[in-house]
């Protein structure tokens, strides 16, 4: 198909915090060195931000290298931190709060701030742009363009007004070839485009399993007299130790008397019968944090998978003619529960590597092998480097001696023995039979402090265009049916967030149903399937949540 088609020196997938750290620190850079340089970001949510969901708790560092003065400028940094309190759960009733010398140093916040993580990146594109950075909201970037030679030479965004059977709507308009010397992908964890990248260049080679969590949160404002602006709660145990699965809760006390709340479920779960949004459901029944929720009101829901792997299963940064950067890579510090500075400095670091090569020029196609070096003696690379082992170490023990195990390397010897765990089972196998687990019968929701998913999708503001080609695409129809219904009572039922995968009971036997039109873009589905048979590939433009103050 002949399309029309742009040029760029660097073209960057996704508008997300490295995707726009990259971006602004390219033009910062061509600017001191008085060179022009022609840098677009092609982001496939409504506006910046539509897609952007993190807990969150905001650590400066990137963010001051980029705008010492982030003050002055106005950043949408405005809730610090002021106290921090860290409980393991025993029971649904009963909470010990971890003394302060025992919780390793990674989760003290002194010195951060709770943000909006949506809101900081809107910021970030209006300084992209004033800099002179292109950015293309409600473009999907659908297909990595090669070059003859193997090299990407761009990305082609998705055709729009193409019906579920593939005919063209009078609405069809093709999607267009953006063209680059470098293209950057910035796309969040498990990436559609990064996946096939890493198969393509085999980036992972030598590399350990990439693990990864379902994260849910939603917003909250409540009475003033339970707000404590500044407050930052974490849990571990209970309600997923119940069930031999592990993460964490949270709690984080905004500005306006604004609280957000979610867990965090290790997608290495064994149980097919888990539900992480059920067990995020009963997590907010505890007192620790209904204390907090009572008389409240639900405003927002979200949910979004993050990278747990570490260190030591991030792939190779670089190949011909592009770079991968963020959680695309899996740039996530596990052990902080942050991965918004750490992508916001990786985008630095490979927009250092492009700047020193300014002089010479940028060339098409180039393998931009220097990223590694520079990884490697930055202080990313430093921070993940001393927490590389948390992540395995709460696979292998669990959050609570797991978390002990962190204490002891992190806190006392700094990172610095002389070994690294591994977690070489993928999360999509550890998923034991159907008949050798309990079912969990799990509560109605009681529509005060519980709720069921079709309600939270609605308050995320999800919309797809009706009549397009799912995005949700299975590799093979008769697995659901055969295989995983059979063996696992079809998981995909429980672990997706949003209801978007159902099992229809008929006369005529079970029927595997995917609504696409709920599907809030969190990528589980993608990660967690047993027989790897579902792709998650991009919508129309525009398409999935509109997320606001996430």
């Amino acid at each position: 198909m002949e399309r029309e088609s742009m040029e760029f020196d660097v073209v960057i997938v996704g508008a997300g915090p490295s995707g726009l750290a990259a971006a602004i620190k390219l033009k910062q850079g061509a600017i001191e060195k008085d060179t022009e340089l022609n840098v677009c970001i092609v982001e496939k949510g409504s506006e910046v931000g539509a897609h952007i969901l993190s807990g969150a708790i905001f650590e400066t560092s990137s963010l001051t290298e980029l705008f010492p003065n982030w003050k002055e400028l106005g950043a949408p940094l405005n809730t610090k931190v002021e106290e921090d309190e860290i409980y393991v759960l025993s029971s649904d009733t009963e909470q010990k709060r971890v003394p302060h010398l025992f919780v390793p140093s990674t989760m003290t916040n002194e010195g951060n701030y709770i943000i909006s993580l949506g809101n900081l990146c809107r910021w970030l594109a209006e300084k992209a742009e004033e800099l002179g950075v292109e950015i293309f909201p409600g473009f999907a970037a659908a297909q990595v363009l090669y070059a003859s030679d193997g090299s990407v030479k761009g990305i082609i965004t998705g055709d729009m007004g193409v019906a579920e059977d593939g005919s063209h709507k009078e609405s069809y308009m093709p999607g267009m070839e953006l063209h680059a010397k470098t293209t950057i992908f910035a796309e969040g964890a498990r990436g559609h485009l990064g996946k096939e990248l890493i198969a393509k260049y085999q980036l992972d080679e030598n590399k350990e399993t990439p693990h990864y969590g379902l994260g849910i949160k939603e917003l909250w404002e409540i009475p003033s007299d339970q707000h404590k602006q500044g407050l930052v709660v974490h849990s571990a145990g209970w309600p997923l130790k119940e069930h031999q699965a592990s993460g964490g809760a949270f709690m984080y006390h905004l500005e306006n008397n604004q609280v957000v709340i979610g867990l965090i479920t290790d997608l290495s779960y064994s149980n097919p019968y888990l539900s992480p949004f059920e067990e995020f459901q009963r997590m907010k029944k505890h007192p620790l944090y209904a204390n907090y929720l009572k008389n409240g009101k639900r405003i927002s829901y979200g949910a979004r998978a993050l990278n747990k792997g570490g260190l030591q299963s991030l792939p190779k940064l670089h190949f011909p003619g592009g770079m991968m950067i963020g959680c695309d890579a899996g740039t996530m510090n596990g052990a902080k529960i942050k991965g918004s500075h750490t992508a916001m400095k990786s985008g630095i670091v490979a927009a250092q590597t492009l700047l020193d090569k300014l002089a010479e020029g940028l060339e098409y196609g180039a393998d931009h092998a220097e990223i590694s070096k520079k990884f490697d003696e930055s202080s990313l690379y430093t921070e993940l480097q001393l927490q590389r082992n948390f992540g395995p170490a709460q696979h292998k023990w669990g959050n609570i001696l797991g978390s002990a195990y962190a204490f002891i390397d992190i806190n006392i010897f700094r990172g610095i023995l002389p070994w690294t765990l591994t977690d070489p089972k993928p999360d999509y196998s550890t998923l034991k039979p159907a008949n050798q687990c309990s079912p969990i019968n799990y509560p109605k929701p009681d529509g005060v402090l519980t709720f069921d998913r079709l309600s939270s999708v609605f308050l995320s503001n999800t919309n797809h265009e009706e009549n397009q080609i799912i995005h949700l695409q299975l590799k093979d129809d008769s697995i659901p049916l055969n295989e995983n219904l059979k063996t696992y009572a079809e998981p995909a039922q429980r672990y997706c967030p949003a209801g978007v995968y159902e099992i229809i009971e008929s006369d005529q036997g079970p029927r595997f149903q995917i609504n696409s039109q709920n599907c809030i873009h969190c990528k589980t589905c993608d990660i967690k399937d047993p027989a790897q048979n579902i792709t998650w590939v991009t919508p129309e433009g525009s398409g999935g949540p509109n997320y606001p103050n996430m």
